[in-house]
């Protein structure tokens, strides 16, 4: 087998690649398109099934602009419910938020003055050590 021999057939190979690639992007976006019918979808199946590269490129001449519109919602749609994703799964509650929150549960009187303190102190980043609280002393004393 000469280099020309293979040449031509890594050439025949990348075309089937970019083929089946092609075949790939354009039934996916066939397929995603809502506004299209179930036989304008099967219509334009059938035609890239049975003229392969003719079907492809006037499918991409046709509708190549709303193929793109589509990639680029979907795209949007994807970077949205990540974001959403990041946002509830971080916590973004700031540091008033919470502030506000343990004032309030304070006002409610379901923490005691102590521990709303404590709270408060382990929020604002300075909080005392465990050993510090008076519980803990009362707790860590010997009885006898």
């Amino acid at each position: 087998m000469s280099l020309w021999d293979v040449l031509v057939s890594i050439f025949w190979f990348m075309l089937l690649f970019a083929w089946i690639w092609l075949l790939i992007a354009i039934l996916s976006d066939l397929f995603r398109d809502h506004d299209l019918s179930g036989w304008g979808k099967a219509l334009w199946t059938l035609f890239i099934i049975v003229f392969p590269w003719l079907g492809a490129l006037v499918y991409l001449i046709a509708r190549g602009r709303s193929m793109n519109e589509r990639a680029r919602a979907q795209a949007e749609r994807n970077d949205q419910a990540f974001r959403s994703y990041i946002r509830e799964s971080a916590g973004t509650a700031s540091t008033a938020d919470e502030l506000s929150k343990l004032a309030d549960l304070r006002d409610r009187g379901a923490i005691s003055a102590d521990d709303y303190e404590l709270a408060k102190a382990k929020v604002l980043g300075h909080g005392r050590s465990v050993a510090a609280t008076p519980q803990a002393d009362q707790q860590a004393a010997p009885t006898t």
